[in-house]
């Protein structure tokens, strides 16, 4: 998703690859157009085996020769036509989705058997869980406090905020189909929305002798690589961004987050920016920081600080929101999220109930794929009638 993660996964995977012989590549929006030809060629023709790159793998130049397994990182941030060009080069590739919070629609999938999912339940070694809290704009001066001992002990700070400029309204890079919800738009007052770049001069005034840096992504490539070298080295104490620093950027000495305006991102998005600390052996923490009087905020954002396992936030997260549309295309009209209901079970409630039912639907389909035989036909007309209203109700 990001060009931080692709560069990240290219180094370390080509150094392994190239002493097996497997020739690997990187293709991202900043790679100059004579070496994107000079790629799709490769590609086209199999000298290439490997490629990792961003959202520039979905376009209709690139080609395979032999495509056989399709790897998708930070999957959630993906959206469901992104995903579905992806299947499209090649039918029969493997498909391997990976997440830390699965969307809600990736959750329900598995659900409903469309997905075989493995969890990795343990912490990696040495990491602690990150304290959480939620707090209100009453604690400014108590954060930065926060901020300061951090730094004199050792660590340092992202600061996310939801915007980029004072300018922006709510169609700004916070807000992708994976992550928006609806809580984002529960009133049209945007004055009081946190950007990047105000934030980061507010600190830099706060901060006596802290060095403070601002990143976001209108940026150019090489001028965030800069940024992120100067965080990662220790050099900038604290790091005032928008999400782009959500997957792909590792600097275990980071101790504390702090999310402006958190009403406004997603579950599983928090729980994504939540994980940027807490990677190295130093105690971490997570500040949620939200003015918004709303009981729905309020219950989501309780969540967080409660809820520390990234599957559990997922099933909570798709009973909120629901996991949109279930017909693949790449019409805009698909929907990210959205309810439906079923009659019998509640969805994460009734785990054993689904198996079930999952199991004796693929063993009617085994038998009779097409639903012909007189017992099914009941079925079949049911289905189809299903079908229709779904296909109806999108257009």
């Amino acid at each position: 998703p990001t060009e931080i993660l692709a560069r990240q996964h290219y180094n370390d995977l080509n150094a392994y690859f190239e002493k097996l012989g497997i020739k690997t590549e990187l293709l991202i929006g900043a790679t100059t157009q004579k070496e994107k030809r000079r790629i799709y060629g490769e590609l086209k023709n199999g000298e290439i085996q490997v490629v990792i790159g961003t959202h520039a793998l979905l376009t209709e130049t690139v080609e395979f020769s032999n495509l056989g397994i399709v790897i998708t990182d930070e999957q959630h941030r993906f959206g469901i036509a992104q995903r579905a060009v992806l299947r499209e080069k090649a039918s029969a590739a493997h498909l391997l989705v990976m997440s830390a919070t699965p969307i809600p629609r990736t959750l329900a999938l598995a659900m409903y058997g469309d997905l075989d999912i493995s969890r990795i339940t343990e912490m990696p070694k040495g990491r602690q869980r990150v304290d959480t809290f939620v707090v209100d704009e009453s604690y400014r001066d108590r954060l930065n406090a926060f901020i300061t001992k951090q730094v004199e002990n050792g660590g340092q700070c992202y600061v996310v905020c939801p915007a980029i400029e004072r300018s922006e309204d709510d169609e700004n890079e916070t807000y992708s189909p994976t992550s928006i919800t609806n809580i984002a738009f529960e009133r049209n007052d945007f004055s009081n929305i946190k950007n990047a770049t105000e934030h980061a001069d507010f600190l830099r005034q706060n901060l006596k002798n802290i060095s403070v840096e601002c990143m976001h992504g209108r940026m150019k490539s090489a001028e965030k690589d800069e940024i992120m070298k100067r965080f990662a080295s220790g050099e900038t104490k604290v790091l005032v961004s928008t999400t782009v620093i959500e997957v792909g950027v590792n600097v275990p000495n980071a101790t504390l987050m702090i999310i402006e305006n958190a009403e406004r991102f997603g579950l599983s998005q928090l729980h994504q920016l939540r994980g940027r600390v807490g990677r190295g052996v130093k105690k971490s923490y997570c500040v949620l920081v939200s003015g918004l009087d709303s009981e729905k905020a309020k219950s989501r954002l309780e969540i967080m600080k409660t809820t520390y396992d990234g599957y559990e936030i997922a099933e909570k997260d798709l009973i909120l929101r629901g996991p949109g549309d279930f017909f693949a295309s790449t019409d805009s009209s698909m929907r990210q999220s959205g309810g439906f209901e079923f009659k019998l079970a509640k969805l994460c409630d009734d785990e054993t109930l689904f198996s079930r039912a999952f199991a004796l639907a693929k063993a009617i389909v085994d038998i009779d794929p097409e639903l012909t035989s007189e017992e099914n036909k009941g079925l079949r007309q049911a289905l189809g009638t299903h079908i229709k209203s779904t296909l109806s109700t999108i257009s």
